[in-house]
């Protein structure tokens, strides 16, 4: 099967639902592909129970849709998702689903392979435009860990956890102390396990109510001054966390959103129980021994489960044979914002500018307002 179209998006997660809607409403033609048998299969099937937009619900937003009335400051999974499939009501957006892509390459026009996982059969897609909208969270990463194969107990990645149920008494390691480790491990003490992080980086730990201040603050005062004034906060409120094994970074939280897409984390309660003790944070894994684990500060502890909350890897260069970008060893593009969503060759990325909800809807606005103006430019 052969089938021409204007705009290819790769991806239904709300990055490709988002640019697909901004096309919908220009009446530009566009077709989506999707390799899972929904939209937004990430938070539908690879989210944990408790998960929270991180940012608060206005910098969350898509193109042209508000959250309904009396929605939380900081939206919950169950309520994103809702807001998701409403937005692909409104919007018209039809996926095709079970569409796994595994070419894409350029000849004077794009032509994109993709596997039917339903019919068994390859489909191939020649387009003007290729949106690539698969974002940043194509896979869970697992670090290498001497050892590790030897562990006798069970590891997953975080995108596996859905809840801490079935750990009840079991002594447990989470690997990361980003959002998603100190949520997860939070969630485990709940279920009666005993959680410990693994917190191999510093972090910021700020509460929901500065992060708000500090993103309306960047509205009107420079990004080292809220810095400073975030940092001032959360230490008035969690004091020096370094005795209990939490570093915090030299620059400021919101620097380091910018520069390097790393979140702050924000507090649900989990520094309450490490100041308990009732959750432990050990330093990087040196290697791991059956079901001994050793850090690397010389201790030693046993462990029946690890969850590794640490991140995603961009898997886009296994099928994009001629990006029109490079590609860095992480996978991700090496265009950096304010740059990183137009290539070369009618190539488009959304979702890649490690800004997260907020980011996806200023790139979806602006790939649909360039290809609208290059479509009338081609009518010239």
């Amino acid at each position: 099967m052969k089938q021409d179209t204007l705009v290819l998006i790769v991806g239904a997660g709300p990055a490709g639902l988002a640019t697909s809607a901004c096309l919908n409403l220009e009446s530009i033609p566009n077709i989506v592909l999707e390799k899972e048998d929904c939209c937004a299969s990430l938070w539908k099937k690879r989210a944990y129970d408790r998960l929270k937009l991180h940012l608060a619900k206005e910098y969350c937003e898509l193109p042209n849709m508000p959250f309904p009335p009396g929605t939380p400051t900081f939206v919950p999974k169950h309520d994103f998702i809702q807001y998701l499939d409403d937005y692909i009501s409104h919007y018209n957006v039809a996926p095709l689903h079970h569409r796994r892509v595994e070419s894409a390459s350029f000849d004077g026009k794009w032509t994109v392979v993709a596997k039917n996982m339903l019919l068994d059969r390859s489909e191939e897609y020649v387009t003007t435009f290729l949106v690539v909208a698969t974002g940043e969270n194509g896979e869970g990463f697992v670090p290498w860990i001497r050892g590790l194969d030897s562990f006798s107990g069970d590891v997953m990645h975080s995108s596996d956890y859905r809840n801490g149920k079935k750990y009840v008494d079991r002594n447990v390691l989470v690997v990361g102390s980003g959002n998603s480790g100190m949520e997860l491990a939070l969630d485990l003490w709940n279920w009666g396990a005993h959680a410990s992080i693994v917190a191999r980086s510093p972090v910021h730990i700020l509460s929901e109510k500065m992060v708000q201040v500090g993103m309306v603050l960047l509205k009107y005062v420079p990004l080292n001054v809220v810095d400073n004034i975030v940092v001032m906060l959360s230490k008035l409120k969690y004091g020096n966390l370094s005795n209990y094994g939490i570093q915090r970074p030299d620059k400021g939280p919101f620097y380091l959103k910018m520069a390097t897409g790393r979140s702050p984390v924000i507090d649900v309660g989990t520094v309450e129980k490490i100041r308990s003790r009732d959750i432990m944070v050990f330093p990087s894994i040196e290697r791991v021994d059956g079901n001994h684990v050793h850090f690397a500060d010389g201790s030693t502890k046993t462990f029946e489960s690890m969850v590794f909350a640490t991140g995603y890897k961009c898997t886009v260069s296994k099928w994009l044979k001629d990006g029109g970008a490079k590609f860095g060893e992480n996978g991700m593009p090496e265009l950096r914002s304010p740059h990183h969503w137009k290539g070369r060759k009618g190539i488009y990325f959304a979702g890649f500018s490690r800004s997260g909800v907020f980011g996806i809807s200023k790139d979806a606005k602006a790939i649909a307002n360039d290809i609208n103006n290059a479509l009338l430019n081609m009518k010239i």
